[in-house]
């Protein structure tokens, strides 16, 4: 144990929830699958993370996170797949050029951001079972500020799963549940919500490009170039479920979606593909099924977005089954899929989409809010060249913004012509 006065290994939590004030709101929290709203905090000076350095040996893998300041951290090994979390206070991330894993030892890879507001989480994967030996904090010399020093050692597979798991207790249950990073003003005069997701975000940063673009931040400008085009219109009031480098949990986006009472929910996201040549975009909203195996590997991709960052999954429960809610839902998924044909034939005036099926569909959590059309927009692929060089360009995002917004224009005078038809919440 690290003295006091530096750093300290702990392990501490509480948890609350509150009620929501709708019928579905109460049978998906009744079944774990919804939170309440958060408590306001204020956030103090942070540290500063300037330098994360690896030293690999034959029997041993040290990491050294050079930080302005002594933190206390929280250090925890989990299992599919292996990795270590070490979780700490916020922290600017401001790392240039660091070491990266030989590909020889335990670490197979890392990544590090913004967890939630008041927690950063820094996760090494792990290529072979591996012991954490007690972290240590080194006082600043010379050349250094302090350091955190933190020792992977082998042990044996048994061994690593004997002592792996959510700590009892883990900050992650008391975190505070984020919120939609713009709420809507009050509905008036008739205007519709729209929410506007950006994948990813902090400690997931989703897919990257050659060039090292990134698809958290493309996706975040899209998502702020597309609320200004709609907010400019006067038509439709906004809400962001992020507006900066910060992850939100799946099941909060969803959350986020219900709680801003959303008539649409669009999620932003872009895809990579091991053959380079495959390019344009595509929309996929929800099913049971997959329409096609491609398809079903990007929903298990995106799928797995909480697991990269570390998120405690053991209150997950078997999909919503109540009768109510599946009602709900089908109806849902049919006014999702008439907007995403719209979304396609929008599209190609701002940037190519996929020459076929271009509107696909499969298990998305993101997009599973039962009273909310939503859809789930893959921009392109950063794996290949010409969409990347493309994402890059403001002129790109206004043009893909516009063509989003008209989609949603053309969605919602549809339905409004629509005999009978009424908005998912009046």
């Amino acid at each position: 144990m690290v003295a006091a006065s530096l750093m300290a290994v702990a392990l501490t939590a509480s948890s609350a929830v509150s009620q929501p004030a709708d019928p579905i709101g109460e049978l998906l929290l009744r079944q774990g699958l919804e939170t309440g709203p958060p408590a306001t905090a204020t956030t103090p000076a942070l540290p500063v993370v300037i330098g994360v350095n690896l030293v690999e040996g034959p029997n041993r893998a040290r990491f050294l996170i050079e930080i302005s300041d002594p933190v206390d951290v929280k250090v925890f090994t989990l299992t599919n797949p292996n990795r270590v979390v070490i979780d700490m206070p916020e922290v600017l991330w401001r790392v240039q050029g660091e070491a990266r894993p030989s590909g020889r030892g335990a670490v197979r890879s890392y990544r590090f951001g913004l967890f939630r507001k008041g927690n950063s989480r820094f996760v090494i994967d792990l290529a072979a079972p591996a012991k954490i030996e007690v972290p240590q904090v080194l006082a600043p010399d010379g050349a250094f500020s302090f350091r955190l020093s933190i020792d992977l050692t082998p042990t044996t597979p048994e061994a690593f799963v004997s002592n792996s798991g959510w700590p009892d207790g883990n900050q992650i249950a008391s975190a505070e549940p984020p919120r939609a990073a713009t709420p809507p003003p009050a509905r008036t005069g008739g205007k519709r919500v729209i929410v506007v997701d950006a994948g990813h975000g902090g400690i997931d940063p989703g897919t990257h490009g050659v060039s090292g673009l990134q698809e958290k931040d493309i996706v975040l400008a899209v998502a702020k170039e597309l609320r200004k085009t709609l907010e400019g219109s006067g038509r439709y009031a906004t809400a962001l479920t992020r507006d900066t480098d910060v992850f939100i949990p799946l099941r909060e986006r969803v959350n986020i979606s219900r709680a801003a009472k959303g008539d649409l929910f669009v999620s932003l996201h872009i895809d990579s593909n091991e053959q380079r040549s495959v390019r344009g975009a595509s929309v996929y909203t929800l099913s049971e099924s997959s329409s096609d195996r491609e398809t079903q590997r990007l929903a298990e991709k995106e799928n797995m977005s909480d697991v990269i960052a570390g998120v405690d999954l053991r209150g997950e429960n078997s999909p919503v089954a109540t009768i109510l809610i599946d009602l709900a839902q089908r109806d849902t998924m049919n006014r999702s899929a008439r907007f995403a044909e719209t979304v396609v034939t929008s599209l190609p005036t701002a940037t190519l989409v996929r020459p076929t099926t271009p509107h696909r569909s499969a298990g998305f959590a993101v997009l599973k809010a039962p009273d909310v059309p939503a859809v789930l927009i893959e921009l392109g692929y950063l794996s290949n060249a010409k969409d990347e060089a493309e994402m890059a360009t403001p002129a790109w995002r206004a043009r893909v913004a516009q063509a989003i917004a008209k989609a949603i224009d053309s969605h919602f005078s549809v339905e409004t012509a629509a005999p009978g038809r009424q908005a998912a919440n009046p």
